[in-house]
């Protein structure tokens, strides 16, 4: 009996040394204390007003959530940066009378990534997703919004998942 009791012991203490190195975003252990996400440029040839610093935005929010490092506007020892190179909107299929029954918006963000602390985790990177809407649809007000988060939470996640998660 006792021995039973020392394996379970022993096997319950393994399993809670071991959950220390990873948690449920899969980001490890980070030897990093901050961030810093400076603005993003909008430099796409076709600009939609805002939408840089609504990236902006939602990519440190993503990383708040989803780690314990502190936000912080300078000398952060994770740094994300970049520019909005390209949104687009292109018709997907086509009616009889050859209008567009469907558009897709594309957007595609370049990051530069740079650890402080792990220099070899650096990158410089584009990401790029899309959303389907609507021909009939114009692409303002809530409908922007709607698909401009659809867009923004598929590429801040990429980011997250290569910079920290490493999937």
């Amino acid at each position: 009996m006792k021995k039973i009791l020392y394996i379970l012991t022993f096997f319950s203490l393994f399993a809670l040394s071991s959950c220390s190195v990873y948690n449920f975003t899969g980001t490890g252990k980070i030897d990093a204390k901050t961030f810093q996400v400076n603005p993003f440029q909008n430099n796409a040839t076709l600009v939609e007003p805002g939408i840089e610093r609504t990236f902006t935005l939602r990519l440190q929010e993503l990383i708040q959530n989803q780690t314990n490092l502190n936000l912080t506007n300078f000398n952060g020892d994770l740094v994300y940066e970049g520019e909005i190179v390209d949104y687009r909107i292109s018709p997907m299929t086509a009616t009889a009378d050859q209008r567009a029954a469907q558009n897709r918006l594309s957007i595609t963000v370049n990051v530069t990534f740079t650890n402080k602390k792990k220099e070899t985790d650096n990158f410089e990177k584009k990401f790029t997703f899309y959303k389907d809407y609507d021909g009939t649809e114009q692409l303002v007000g809530a409908k922007l919004t709607e698909v401009l988060d659809f867009i923004f939470e598929r590429i801040t996640q990429d980011i997250f998942n290569d910079s920290l998660a490493k999937w």
